[in-house]
């Protein structure tokens, strides 16, 4: 900690964030995960830690890709006997998609834009929203961007990415159009979340036919609908007690399938190696013509897992994850595909069942148990993927309220969404059990990887021209290899949606029904409350009293506006014949950062005069927090609410407006922030101990306020012991949690298909999901729900 103070007072301009970090590590949390949560934030790993990383990462990372091996060569010749020169184009044209995709796009290229060690589409998104106006809820402050967690690039208003920006600003549709871009993307990977348990497990278990061919298809289904009940079944239950033994499991599968590769390279043909010249991808194409075309299908299999890469990038280093990629993971899979090709230039009717065939008669029972447990923990990886993916979709109001269950208490990004878990397995068990042929499944598969990596392109691209500025050359050469590989892929799979395809399609159409659905009735609800707010005017023409009966208690007042006076007050105020002494305003907002630190979680600020006795909360998150089933969130409001009065009261009497603002407020008698905040030019008779909307309290520390001198100290002091008691006084009459319960509904005049989508599918939606009152544990007892219906 000497050495933090020392930094502190060598530069002063990092004062908030130095005392961040201070007060975060004093945070209670396991040892370890401290230690490895440090060091990633410093960018400082010896080599040793940087290897345990690597080793760490198998497990979560690589699982999916992994066990490819079991089904590509399947699905490439299912067809009957292989021409030897085909199996040489094959192979050649999975160790260049392997090269490619997901070496040299995801690995070195793609997990650079993780968002602070978060992946995927709404990690991407995250990080847009942050260096461009895009996010379609506009109720971000500039405060916001004053988070430790709020990293951005700046650029010159000349330069492209600027143009860029203004050009993605310009119109409400293309804001639109890159939220559709990305529900797009979310909905596959669901859809990944579903078919890769299916095929991986199917494919696994399908080796104990080997050894029975008169075995019945339906035996080997009903072990693979058993163990997929089971995997979902287990999800409550969290990785931590058996997350150790997922690196182990993977690490000795690549290990046991190169080990394989090499040796049937060496007892079958080691010619096959000629692969690795790219001429032979042009002879495959010139030889099989549209059926090496279609082929691709099967031949993308290869590369399935690579999206999962990048969404189960969880808080690994890059170079941890770039290690483990090109020491173990790449050479083991291209010596695995190698030793198979090897085995089907001497056996050509073995296609579809060569991965078995090339197992050693002596250890093949114990192969297969591995390949099981590497099905399954490539399956767990991408459940939990699906649960991060919809818990970041929940966050920024693009999916229905559903319960999240954190898992782990040393994890931040374990967690557990029942619904959807039941939801996955549901469809999972109907995927496996109805197609009962694995070969509809992969191509099923396969659309949905396809369609996540063209997501992937498309926002990658604005990623390398807004956040890291690359030249437009650069840009043009990822954007053209990437298109036309995976273009060339999603032709491919095309030819198959009437084989299986259309499953991820129908799958992906269903929630982004819901999704856009649910998004498109919280902007509007958020618009309502934006047009309909109540004029500061109105407020203080009601006086102290606000025209009613003032008795003792708190009344926190729900709303998702983090500025001005929502119109849900003036309905209670006009029904009812009593407020309480202390209104306060709490705002709970997601911002498009992975986390709020704790510190900086609670925004405070004084609306009207201190004898109106209101003030006004925004509570921030981030997409990777989560709400606690307990009291704390209730006491830390409290908590922000008494240090705000103390600092108000420090800062009253203050003469060095300067220092004032060093704290992220204006001087008080500014009433910049009256005015931002709800329209309305304050009278002359306002008190001047009107803070402005920037009064941040959290961050800072509280022994700088007292080295500052003031010229009114002793007065500030007593109106500051006042208030406090007043307030401690009203929070033990009791506490009362107001919360609008609003009703969306079309107008009369509307569309048939708004109507359906707001009368029907929002309000089928709004019935079944969870109340925020649930969310934020409010007791029953202390409830006061307020309604009211608005017409969109």
């Amino acid at each position: 900690m000497a050495s933090r103070v020392e930094i502190e007072e060598e530069n002063d301009s990092t004062k908030g964030s130095m005392w961040v970090l201070d007060q975060k590590l004093d945070q209670p949390m396991d040892e370890e995960a401290g230690r490895l949560r440090n060091m990633y934030r410093e960018k400082k790993f010896s080599a040793v830690l940087l290897l345990r990383l690597a080793f760490q990462s198998l497990g979560v990372v690589y699982g999916d890709l992994g066990t490819s091996p079991l089904y590509v060569f399947k699905n490439t010749f299912p067809h009957g006997p292989v021409d030897p020169e085909d199996v040489i184009g094959a192979l050649s044209l999975i160790i260049y998609s392997l090269t490619l995709v997901p070496l040299l796009k995801y690995v070195f290229v793609v997990c650079r834009a993780n968002d602070n060690g978060q992946g995927g589409t709404f990690a991407l998104y995250s990080l847009l929203c942050r260096h461009a106006k895009i996010k379609t809820i506009p109720n971000q402050h500039r405060t916001d961007e004053e988070l430790t967690t709020y990293s951005r690039s700046t650029f010159h208003e000349q330069s492209f990415a600027a143009k860029t920006k203004r050009w993605l600003e310009e119109y409400a549709f293309r804001k639109n159009a890159l939220l559709i871009l990305v529900l797009v993307g979310t909905c596959m990977v669901i859809g990944d979340g579903i078919l890769t348990p299916a095929i991986s497990v199917l494919s696994a278990v399908g080796g104990i036919k080997f050894d029975n061919p008169h075995m019945s298809n339906g035996v080997v289904v009903l072990v693979a609908v058993v163990i997929l009940i089971g995997l979902f079944s287990l999800q409550h239950y969290g990785t931590d007690r058996v997350g150790w033994l997922f690196a182990p499991i993977v690490l000795l599968w690549f290990l046991v399938i190169g080990g394989i590769g090499i040796f049937n390279i060496w007892k079958y043909d080691s010619s096959v190696l000629k692969a690795f010249s790219p001429f032979h991808i042009f002879l495959y194409f010139r030889r099989r013509g549209k059926d090496g075309w279609t082929s691709l299908g099967g031949i993308m299999l290869s590369i399935t897992g690579t999206e999962a890469l990048f969404a189960d990038l969880a808080h690994f280093p890059v170079s941890a994850v770039q290690i483990a990629f090109t020491v173990v993971v790449f050479p083991c899979l291209l010596l695995a595909y190698s030793g198979q090709a090897a085995f089907l230039m001497t056996n050509k009717d073995h296609a579809v069942d060569a991965f078995y065939r090339t197992i050693p008669d002596s250890i093949y029972w114990p192969v297969l148990l591995i390949a099981t447990a590497a099905a399954v923990v490539a399956s767990q990886a991408t459940i939990s993927a699906t649960f991060s993916i919809i818990k970041q979709a929940l966050a920024l109001g693009c999916f229905p309220r559903v319960k999240v269950v954190h898992t782990s208490k040393t994890f931040l990004g374990q967690i557990y969404v029942p619904d959807i878990n039941w939801i996955l397995m549901i469809l999972c068990i109907a995927v496996t059990a109805g197609f009962k042929n694995q070969g509809q499944i992969a191509n099923a598969y396969g659309t949905a990887v396809v369609i996540v990596m063209l997501v992937t392109t498309l926002l990658m691209i604005l990623v390398m021209l807004l956040v890291w500025r690359c030249h437009w050359i650069l840009v043009l050469i990822f954007a053209v290899l990437s298109l036309v590989v995976e273009c060339t892929y999603f032709s491919a799979v095309l030819f198959k949606i009437d084989q299986g395809g259309w499953v991820p399609l129908v799958i992906a159409a269903a929630f982004l029904l819901i999704m856009y659905v649910w998004h498109y009735g919280t902007v509007k609800r958020y618009e309502f409350e934006m047009h309909s707010k109540v004029s500061m005017a109105w407020i203080l023409g009601l006086g102290p009293s606000l025209g009613l009966v003032r008795v003792p208690g708190i009344g926190l007042v729900y709303t998702e506006l983090a500025s001005g006076v929502p119109h849900i007050f003036s309905h209670f105020i006009t029904n009812l014949p009593a407020i309480h002494s202390v209104v306060m305003f709490v705002c709970v907002k997601y911002l498009p950062v992975y986390t709020v630190p704790e510190e900086e979680r609670f925004l405070v600020k004084r609306i009207g005069p201190k004898s109106f006795h209101m003030f006004r909360c925004v509570a921030r998150y981030g997409y990777k927090d989560l709400h606690k089933k307990d009291d704390d969130f209730e006491k830390k409001l409290f908590d922000a609410l008494f240090l705000f009065v103390r600092l108000e009261s420090m800062m009253e009497g203050c003469s060095d407006s300067d220092e004032y603002s060093l704290y992220g407020q204006q001087t008080l008698q500014s009433r910049d922030g009256l005015l931002d905040n709800n329209g309305n030019s304050s009278s002359s008779n306002v008190d001047t101990a009107i803070s402005s909307v920037d009064s941040i309290v959290p961050v800072r520390s509280p022994l700088h306020v007292n080295s500052t001198v003031c010229s009114s100290g002793q007065g500030s002091g007593q109106t500051e012991i006042d208030e406090l008691e007043f307030l401690k006084n009203c929070r033990d009459a009791g506490v009362v949690h107001i919360m609008g319960n609003t009703v969306v509904r079309a107008r009369r005049d509307s569309k048939f298909y708004k109507k359906i989508a707001i009368d029907y599918i929002y309000a089928f939606l709004r019935k079944i999901c969870r109340e925020n009152s649930v969310i934020f544990n409010v007791p029953h007892e202390s409830l006061l729900n307020v309604g009211q219906i608005f017409f969109v």
